[in-house]
């Protein structure tokens, strides 16, 4: 990719938090932008009027990633908008936190379907009708490699998609697409933020070597740099964007 002038890229699951930032980001870089959402169009139309009123480009387009035909309804969307796609985000995704005695086949389902599932529907139209010299860019997670308890099957699926990522950039690298994935630690995002106590929040700051949380800038800078011109010799990675927790 030598510019982003006319180019085009869809964002899973951002109308808040991270997949915002990234929206918001890719925006700015140049790109044409699919904002897109499960639930929550008033979120989403919000991103895309911030994205306007900066110059940039976007539409807003409802999409279930977890439902057989929404990766298509995304792809038909960017195409008839903006005449083709070169970079797909796969940033949507859930996290039920439980051990492993007490999921229940519900919430265990429900993190396949949309953590892999929904990731794996991405990849697989993105293989078909992503433009030659696109980008992947999947959401992984830094909780693969810790082992905390009660991340059981959350942590599974994402170390799923942290394989398919590296067989993914083997297969499209013929047609210079590359294919990464970033891993981020704790972001300070309403999603992140639920539930905690401020105790919490201090300790989890606490290990980090940075002292701080991150926020979702920080994330959407590491995905601009993987879709943009200087990310084009980085393939088959997995980037922990954390702050330097191991």
């Amino acid at each position: 990719m030598t510019g982003n002038i006319n180019r085009a890229a869809i964002v899973t699951g951002s109308s808040k938090g991270i997949g915002a930032a990234i929206a918001r980001r890719l925006a700015a870089d140049g790109f044409a932008v699919i904002v897109n959402y499960a639930s929550g169009a008033e979120a989403a139309a919000i991103v895309v009027k911030e994205i306007e009123n900066a110059g940039g480009r976007a539409i807003a387009v409802q999409a279930d990633i977890a439902a057989a035909e929404g990766m298509k309804t995304l792809f038909y969307a960017a195409e008839q908008a903006f005449g083709a796609v070169d970079v797909l985000v796969n940033n949507a995704g859930i996290m039920q936190l439980s051990p492993i005695a007490d999921t229940t086949d519900e919430a265990f389902e429900r993190q396949v379907a949309i953590n892999l599932g929904g990731v794996f529907r991405c990849v697989r139209e993105a293989a078909r009708r992503l433009r030659d010299g696109g980008r992947i860019v999947n959401f992984s997670s830094s909780v693969v490699g810790l082992y905390q308890p009660a991340y059981g099957v959350y942590a599974a699926t994402k170390a799923a998609v942290e394989a398919m990522t590296h067989i993914l950039a083997k297969e499209l690298g013929p047609r210079s697409i590359t294919v990464n994935a970033v891993a981020p630690g704790p972001v300070e995002t309403d999603l992140f933020m639920k539930g905690k106590s401020e105790d919490l929040v201090k300790t989890i700051v606490g290990m980090n070597p940075l002292k701080r949380l991150g926020q979702p800038e920080d994330i959407a800078a590491v995905v601009s740099f993987l879709a943009g011109p200087d990310g084009g010799w980085v393939n088959g990675q997995i980037i922990r964007a954390n702050g330097g927790v191991v």
